[in-house]
C-alpha cells in the first residue's frame, strides 16, 4: 500500500494521509484475509526541490533521513512521527502486522539526517550512482561504521511496534552484513520478519542460510513464468521447474503478480486485462505454501498504467472504494467489473488463508503424468495435488482464452503416496473429466 496516493482527490497534487487509513478501511482490508500490510514511503525520502529528486514525490528509497517520517504523509509535520505510530497500533487493533521498507544500501545525494550522520567513509568513491538510480548515493559496506549505524536503524524502526521489514535489494550489500545484523534484531524483537528483495536464485540459500532471511522475492522464478504464460510466451509446465529449482526454499518464497517495479496486470505488457491473470493467481495462491502479496488497487483491476512511485498521484478506483468504506459500502461505488474481480480476489483469498489442505498441506505436481494425454495440453493447463491430514484436492488451472474440458491421469505414484484407495469413481487407470473456465482455475476434492 502506497499511503501518500491512498485517499488522494487530487490527480497530480496532494498527499494521501497517515490518517486516511481508518480503522474502517483497516477492516475491510482484513475481509480481504490479508495478515500484513506493507506501506511503502515511510522513511523520511528526497522530494521535490532537493537535488536528484525523480518526479513531484521523489522516491522512496532516496532516503534523505534513516531517523525520520515522510512529513507529506503526516496530517501535522510536527506531530509525523507520532501518527506513524498511531497507523501501527490501529493496523495491529485490526488484526495485521505492519511492514516498512528497510533501504541498506543507498541514501539520497543530499543525506541530511542527524541521529547517524554519514561520513566520507560510509560512501564508496564517486558516491552517486550512475543511469537510473542517479538520485542515489551507494554505501560502503567495507566500513564497520557502517554497519553498526544501519543495525541501529533497524533497531530504532522495530522499536515502533512494527511487524518486519521489506529489504531493498539485498544482494547489493555483503551477506555478511545480514548474518551479523539480523540475529541481533530478532534478539530484541522476536518474530520480527525479514523480507528480501532478491533476483539471482543462486544466491538463495546465501540469504537463507547465511543472512537469516525469513522469506525472499519470487520475481525471477514465479512471477517471470507465470507473467510468460499468461502471455502465450512459455509453457505452463514451466512452473514445474520453477518448483523443482526452489525445493525446500519455495514455501518461504513471497509471491506477487504486482509491485511498484513491475507493470500493473491491465498493461498490454503483461495480460491486458485483470481477468486474463485470474489462472496465475490461482496457482500462486494454491500450488503451495508461500505468501502472496496483493498490491494497492490490484483486487480492482487498477491500471493499465504503472502506477508512479515518483509522484503524487490517485487511483481512482481505490478513491472511489475509500468514499464507499466511508459510508459503510464499499461495493456500492465500484464498477460491476471491479466489483466482480474483488469478489473473485476474496473467495481466493479466503480458500488460500482458511482452507488447512491449501494453507497447510503439501504439494503432488501432475505434469509428468501428463505429457502424453491427448485430452490435456500442458502448454496450456497446469494440475497437481493437494493434501493434508488425509484429504486431498485436484487442482487445475486453465490459461487458455476459452473454456476446456480436460482429462487428468493421477499416476499410481500419487494413490501410493497419499494413501489413496481406488474405487469405482477413481483409481489410477481412469482420468478424471474437468471442465475449467477461461483463464481460471477449479478445486476439487477426491479424496
Amino acid at each position: 500500500m502506497l499511503p501518500r496516493i491512498f485517499g488522494n482527490a487530487k490527480a497530480n497534487g496532494g498527499t494521501g494521509k497517515f490518517k486516511d487509513i481508518t480503522p474502517e478501511v483497516l477492516e475491510e482490508l482484513k475481509e480481504l484475509n490479508i495478515t500484513h500490510i506493507w506501506y511503502t514511503g515511510i522513511i523520511k525520502h528526497s522530494t521535490a526541490g532537493e537535488r536528484g529528486v525523480k518526479g513531484t514525490a521523489g522516491s522512496p528509497y532516496a532516503i534523505n533521513d534513516y531517523y525520520d517520517v515522510n512529513r507529506y504523509l503526516a496530517s501535522r509535520k510536527s506531530s509525523r512521527m507520532k501518527e506513524f505510530e498511531a497507523l501501527v497500533e490501529r493496523t495491529a487493533q485490526a488484526g495485521m502486522g505492519t511492514i516498512i521498507d528497510f533501504v541498506p544500501n543507498h541514501v539520497a545525494c543530499d543525506y541530511v539526517g542527524t541521529q547517524a550522520p554519514f561520513t566520507d567513509e560510509n560512501y564508496y568513491p564517486g558516491k552517486t550512482f550512475d543511469g537510473d538510480w542517479s538520485d542515489t548515493a551507494k554505501l560502503n559496506y567495507s566500513s564497520h561504521d557502517t554497519w553498526v549505524k544501519m543495525r541501529d536503524i533497524l533497531l530504532f524502526w522495530a522499536s515502533k511496534g512494527i511487524a518486519g521489514f521489506r529489504c531493498d535489494m539485498i544482494e547489493l550489500v555483503t551477506v555478511d552484513f545480514w548474518k551479523w545484523a539480523i540475529p541481533q534484531i530478532k534478539e530484541q524483537y522476536p518474530g520480527i520478519i525479514f523480507i528480501g528483495e532478491a533476483y539471482q536464485p543462486e544466491n538463495y540459500w546465501n540469504y537463507f542460510n547465511i543472512g537469516g532471511f525469513d522469506y525472499l522475492y519470487d520475481k525471477s522464478g514465479f512471477y517471470d513464468t507465470l507473467r510468460r504464460i499468461v502471455r502465450g510466451e512459455d509453457s505452463a509446465s514451466s512452473i514445474t521447474r520453477q518448483w523443482q529449482q526452489l525445493g525446500d526454499f519455495q514455501p518461504k518464497m513471497l509471491n506477487f503478480l504486482e509491485n511498484h517495479d513491475e507493470d500493473r496486470i491491465p498493461s498490454e505488457y503483461f495480460a491486458s486485462s485483470p481477468f486474463k491473470a485470474l489462472s496465475a493467481l490461482f496457482v500462486s495462491l494454491f500450488y503451495n505454501t508461500a505468501p502472496f502479496m496483493i498490491y494497492a488497487g490490484q483486487e480492482f483491476g487498477v491500471g493499465p498504467e504503472k502506477t508512479s512511485i515518483f509522484d503524487f498521484c490517485s487511483l481512482e478506483p481505490l478513491r472511489r472504494w475509500n468514499k464507499g468504506v466511508k459510508e459503510s459500502d464499499s461495493q456500492k461505488y465500484l464498477h460491476y467489473e471491479e466489483s466482480d474481480l474483488y469478489a473473485i480476489y476474496k473467495a481466493f483469498c479466503d480458500i488460500a488463508v482458511n482452507d488447512p489442505v491449501i494453507c497447510k498441506g503439501d504439494t503432488f505436481d501432475l505434469q509428468y503424468a501428463n505429457f502424453e494425454n491427448g485430452n490435456y495440453n500442458h502448454h496450456r493447463q497446469f494440475s497437481f495435488l493437494r493434501h493434508y491430514e488425509g484429504t486431498v484436492y485436484l487442482c487445475v488451472a486453465n490459461f487458455e482464452d476459452h473454456r476446456v474440458d480436460v482429462e487428468i491421469n493421477i499416476p499410481q505414484h500419487a494413490f501410493d503416496y497419499y494413501g489413496i484407495q481406488p474405487d469405482e469413481t477413481l483409481n489410477p487407470n481412469e482420468r478424471i473429466k474437468v471442465s475449467i473456465e477461461k483463464n481460471a482455475g477449479t478445486i476439487l476434492r477426491i479424496k
